[in-house]
């Protein structure tokens, strides 16, 4: 591959920076992580600290078949803070280079990757793009925190030495967004995506729709974004996505191998839409905008047949705009709706999710409507013993965990954090680390849990700081109790190595909460 003049100059500059092999420079340059400090922890993790391969601006990238879009992530990865060209070429022949290459190994199923770091060079290997998109994640906590810098950073550029095997425990690995209670711009959201997928988070629920406003243009019935948009909590200002918007946010999250799975909540968490559209009620009277955080003061009407027609329109414009598989349909705190309406909503609703071509995903009390066992209940509760959900997973419906008193990010810390909510409790780092979601639910064991998600509620959240001071060392964590195996679970072993990810936090510009439960580095 020819490089461009700019390049080559890129390349010269940065040669200052770089220590010849055999100075004093190369002699004291030691890593600074190691392949056991990964969060979230791999598999299987052995360190070689003689085995460290240094960058240089001679370095290559080494896309085999299939790894290009994942080869190119790389390069842009580390470029800022390295200066370095790092071209992306077909094939490497006696050059220091980093290789991704797509193989068969049964070991590493869909997600899985092998990661093998020498002083001659790196190599990653994996099944899928999506194992080397992973396998990239754990590579990039290899380098010293300052490669998340976003200008040039004058140094030595080693990755520590060793190998890692490493393959997920559950599929999915989720964090939500609510964009309802306050809205949140394209770019926030994707600045969010682009955090949350450094710990192998590989699906984004967007809460679209609530009480205090509606976030996506749907054509059929324009009034839900350009009214019942306008609204948020505590009258701050609304907002929507075009459709063109909302399919950008989907692409750019397919970019890092993230799926959207998108939320319209109902029967109840309905007012906006109810205040947009008159028909929506059963006397046909709008009801006038919310912007306080009460909840489970709203219901659809049921026995309605345009609400059918709503929710059929609805359906199909989002489900042609998400390319994942799964729509989330709510149906949590529907109190204002009488519990034979429920069932009976539900069981007309769930076929319409299906004739447009998508999966149901809904909050947990869609069990008791035994919806088709390819639907996923999320539970939300603290934990214990639930009957309906119990039953579902005997059915064979896995079941996402959400447990407000662990994974529920907008919890305050302490009782002296200044945003967020205590009703589940106070959720510290350990509290967010310290439970299995495979004996969280009476019933429900490791081969029924289809993983865990972290929803961040935003009653109380108003900006990208405060996302990522609450998101911020509780998400982490929760990763990694979807990823990692559960032999791996220690609370001290882990506060080592989350401790060790707070200077990369720094160089990204995270806001995140100094939990006194943690040495910080």
């Amino acid at each position: 591959m020819r490089m461009s003049s700019a390049v080559l100059t890129a390349a010269v500059v940065s040669l200052a920076a770089v220590a010849v092999p055999g100075s004093a420079a190369a002699a004291t340059a030691a890593p600074e992580r190691s392949v056991t400090d990964v969060v979230p922890a791999p598999v299987s993790a052995k360190a070689d600290p003689a085995g460290g391969f240094r960058l240089t601006p001679f370095t290559v990238i080494a896309a085999g078949r299939g790894a290009g879009q994942v080869a190119d992530y790389l390069r842009d990865l580390l470029r800022p803070a390295t200066g370095y060209p790092l071209p992306v070429v077909p094939s490497v022949a006696g050059r220091p280079a980093i290789s991704l290459k797509l193989g068969h190994d049964s070991r590493l199923g869909t997600e899985g990757y092998e990661l093998k770091v020498a002083r001659t060079g790196v190599t990653l290997t994996a099944n899928t793009a999506d194992g080397l998109f992973d396998g990239v994640q754990s590579l990039r906590q290899l380098l010293p925190s300052a490669i998340e810098a976003p200008r040039v950073q004058h140094r030595t550029w080693t990755v520590a030495g060793g190998t890692i095997l490493d393959y997920p425990r559950f599929a999915e690995r989720g964090a939500m967004l609510d964009v309802a209670r306050h809205f949140f711009r394209p770019d926030q959201v994707k600045r969010y995506v682009d955090q949350i997928v450094q710990y192998k988070v590989n699906t984004l629920h967007l809460h679209l729709a609530d009480d205090q406003g509606w976030r996506i243009e749907i054509k059929s019935w324009p009034k839900l974004a350009t009214v019942g948009g306008k609204t948020a909590v505590d009258g701050d200002p609304g907002g929507y996505y075009t459709q063109a918007q909302y399919r950008d946010i989907v692409a750019y999250a397919a970019s890092r191998h993230i799926t959207v799975i998108p939320e319209i909540d109902m029967p109840g968490h309905t007012n906006a839409a109810q205040s947009a559209y008159a028909e929506l009620n059963c006397d046909g009277k709008a009801v006038p905008p919310r912007t306080d955080t009460e909840v489970g003061y709203s219901s659809l009407c049921i026995s309605s047949p345009i609400t059918y027609r709503f929710v059929d329109d609805v359906v199909r414009e989002l489900a042609a705009l998400t390319p994942g598989p799964y729509l989330h349909i709510g149906g949590d705190e529907a109190h204002a709706t009488p519990p034979a309406d429920y069932l009976a909503f539900e069981r007309k609703v769930q076929p319409i999710v299906a004739k447009y071509g998508k999966k149901i995903t809904g909050w947990h009390e869609i069990a008791k409507s035994s919806p088709p066992v390819s639907a996923i209940p999320q539970y939300w509760d603290f934990g214990g013993e639930n009957a309906d959900v119990a039953a579902a997973a005997a059915r064979g419906n896995k079941i996402l965990m959400s447990p407000a008193n662990h994974a529920y990010l907008d919890m305050k810390y302490d009782a002296s954090t200044k945003l967020g909510q205590d009703w589940a409790g106070l959720v510290e780092v350990r509290d967010a680390y310290d439970w299995d979601p495979a004996t969280l639910v009476k019933g429900v064991g490791e081969s029924q849990v289809a993983g865990v998600e972290a929803p961040l509620w935003t009653e109380t959240i108003r900006t990208s700081d405060d996302i990522e001071y609450m998101a911020f060392p509780r998400l982490p964590g929760i990763a990694e109790l979807g990823w990692s195996p559960r032999a791996t679970h220690n609370w001290d072993a882990y506060r080592a190595r989350l401790a060790k990810q707070s200077p990369r936090w720094a160089a990204q510009g995270i806001d995140f909460y100094r939990s006194p439960q943690v040495d910080w580095k």
